[in-house]
C-alpha cells in the first residue's frame, strides 16, 4: 500500500489487456479504488476479480463522447470522487501512407487522440476539484515518426502536444499532467495491423529485443502518480534497453 494512493479513484481506460490491465493492477494493489473502462466488459470482470482491491467494470468506448461521459460519471457515482485518469485506450493500424485503407486512419484519430481528449474534457471538472492527475499513454512514436507509422505517429504527437496545453491550464490549479511513452510492449497492439508485411517486420523487430512487459509501464505510472503534491512527473520516456530508435 502506498499513502499517496491509498483510496484514491482511479479511471482506467483500454483496461482489458496490456497495460491497461496492468495499471490497474498495480494500482489497485497500491490500495486504489479503481474503475476499469473497456469495450470488452467481459475482459473486465476477469480483472475485477484478480485485483487485490475494489474494481468498477465499465463497458466504454472512447470513440464515443455519450460514453466516456457516463464512465466518468458512474465512476464519482460509485466511489464519490475522481482522483486519476489514466488515458490508455489505443490502437495501432500500420501501413505505407499510399494506397492506404484511411477508414484505418480515422479509427486511429478517434481511439487514440480524440477518444483521450474526450476523457480528459470529461474528468476534469472531477480532477480539478480533487487536485487530481491526468496520465496520458503515449509511445516513442509521439517523439520519432518512421516510416509506415505516420498516421500512429500523428496521433501520439498530438497527444503530446494536447497534454502540453493541458498542463500549462490546470497546474497551477493542482492538476498534475504525466506523459507515458512507451517503446516496444508486449502487447496485442500490433495484433491490430492488417497489412501482413508490415505485421510481421513488427513482430520480427520485437523479436530481436528484450520487449518491455506492460507491467514495466504500470510501475512507471504507480511513480508518477505516488509523488508528492508538490512533484509533477511530467514525462517519462521508456525504452527496451534493446531498442535503438
Amino acid at each position: 500500500m502506498n499513502a499517496m494512493v491509498e483510496g484514491k479513484v482511479v479511471l482506467v481506460t483500454g483496461a482489458s489487456s496490456g497495460i491497461g490491465e496492468a495499471t490497474a493492477l498495480a494500482l489497485s494493489a497500491e490500495g486504489a479504488r479503481v474503475a476499469v473502462g473497456a469495450r470488452r466488459a467481459d475482459r473486465l470482470e476477469s480483472l475485477a476479480r484478480k485485483a487485490p482491491g475494489e474494481v468498477l467494470a465499465l463497458e466504454l468506448d472512447v470513440t464515443d463522447q455519450e460514453s466516456v461521459r457516463a464512465a466518468a460519471a458512474k465512476t464519482v457515482e460509485h466511489f464519490g470522487a475522481l482522483d486519476v485518469l489514466v488515458n490508455n485506450a489505443g490502437v495501432m493500424l500500420s501501413g505505407p501512407i499510399a494506397g492506404a485503407d484511411t477508414t484505418e486512419w480515422t479509427r486511429m484519430v478517434e481511439t487514440n487522440l480524440l477518444g483521450s481528449m474526450y476523457a480528459v474534457h470529461a474528468a476534469l471538472p472531477h480532477l480539478l476539484e480533487s487536485k487530481g492527475i491526468v496520465v496520458q499513454v503515449s509511445s516513442t512514436s509521439g517523439r520519432i515518426a518512421t516510416a509506415s507509422s505516420g498516421v500512429y505517429a500523428a496521433t501520439k504527437f498530438g497527444i503530446t502536444a494536447f497534454s502540453e496545453s493541458l498542463r500549462q491550464e490546470v497546474t497551477t490549479r493542482g492538476v498534475r499532467v504525466v506523459v507515458v511513452e512507451p517503446g516496444f510492449v508486449a502487447t496485442e497492439l500490433a495484433g491490430h495491423i492488417t497489412d501482413p508485411a508490415i505485421q510481421a517486420a513488427a513482430r520480427k523487430m520485437a523479436a530481436s529485443m528484450r520487449t518491455l512487459q506492460p507491467e514495466d509501464i504500470a510501475n512507471a505510472v504507480v511513480y508518477a502518480v505516488t509523488q508528492p503534491e508538490h512533484v509533477a512527473v511530467n514525462e517519462i520516456l521508456i525504452r527496451p534497453t534493446d531498442q535503438t530508435q
